[in-house]
């Protein structure tokens, strides 16, 4: 049986940092999902507008499709994971992304403790505290620089939705965590190695993680 992870934190909390560097400590042992490949495929409904489109809203994604993924993954399967495009704002047809057997499976997401079919599949459950300042600033660096956007587009998104959807769903859902790694001082960065393997200490000695790495 394989073991899952799942680790949640709201958008800039460093999840997805965190997950790259456990399933870097576990090697090929392990494999990394993120839930975004998980959006529904919504640029190819009709009147579609990613202008005011929740993209921060669990219902946004397929949870349905990811369940039924982590169940078969679970059971030491594999699944194609789909490819999705933040630009079409669609899954690319013909494209996918196959993952499994392995030993462990690490997923980061938003939402991932708001399904209970989703929130079921996960041994170990994460939520990454990181200041609402913090997750803010590196929102506003990453989508300027990654989707290019600019810093009105990206403040606007933040107030109408982000914020809204993390108080709504993300924050309550950290009392389905057994396990909450605190970044008081915003120290999860991709080039302070020490910092965030100081965050992911507790993680590898978690008995049932050990005995894997041992």
């Amino acid at each position: 049986m394989t073991l899952m992870i799942g680790i949640v934190g709201g958008s800039g909390s460093g999840k997805t940092t965190i997950a790259r560097a456990l399933a870097a400590r576990l090697g090929q042992r392990a494999a990394m999902l993120a839930e975004d490949s998980y959006y529904g495929d919504w640029g190819g409904e009709p009147g579609f507008d990613p202008a005011v489109f929740d993209f921060d809203s669990v219902g946004s994604r397929d949870h349905d499709l990811l369940a039924a993924h982590l169940a078969v993954l679970k059971a030491g399967g594999r699944v194609d994971v789909p490819v999705y495009s933040f630009v079409t704002h669609r899954r690319l047809a013909g494209e996918a992304t196959p993952v499994g057997p392995v030993e462990v499976v690490i997923v980061e997401g938003l939402h991932l403790f708001c399904t209970p079919t989703v929130a079921n599949q996960f041994d170990i459950k994460v939520f990454v505290d990181t200041p609402a300042d913090i997750r803010f600033i590196r929102r506003l660096i990453r989508d300027q620089a990654e989707r290019g956007r600019t810093w009105e587009s990206v403040v606007g998104q933040y107030l109408g939705t982000v914020r809204p959807a993390h108080l709504r769903q993300i924050e309550p859902s950290r009392t389905e965590a057994e396990l909450v790694i605190l970044d008081e001082a915003g120290a999860v960065r991709l080039e302070d190695e020490t910092a965030v393997e100081r965050l992911i200490a507790p993680l590898l000695t978690d008995p049932r993680l050990k005995s894997i790495i041992e």
